[in-house]
């Protein structure tokens, strides 16, 4: 990961994090409700801010997690 973006990438994972509680998902539940899968642990990579992920990925979290990339990231 790029040292300069590693605050907004715990930022976002917190983001990410927060939407899936809100939910009352468990991190392998939001990995079924994502196609093609993102793995349980890239999830807690991510939303611990340790992955440096795809913008592909994000799109497909946002919408497991049934919110648009924008709102998640202007909502949190």
């Amino acid at each position: 990961m790029v040292k300069i973006f590693e605050k907004d990438y715990k930022e976002l994972g917190q983001k990410i994090k927060k939407r899936r509680l809100e939910l009352k998902l468990g991190q392998e539940q939001l990995a079924l409700l994502t196609a093609p899968k993102v793995d349980r642990a890239k999830i807690s990579d991510i939303e611990n801010g340790k992955e440096d992920f795809h913008f592909s990925t994000f799109l497909r979290l946002c919408k497991a997690l049934d919110i648009d990339f924008i709102e998640l990231i202007k909502k949190y």
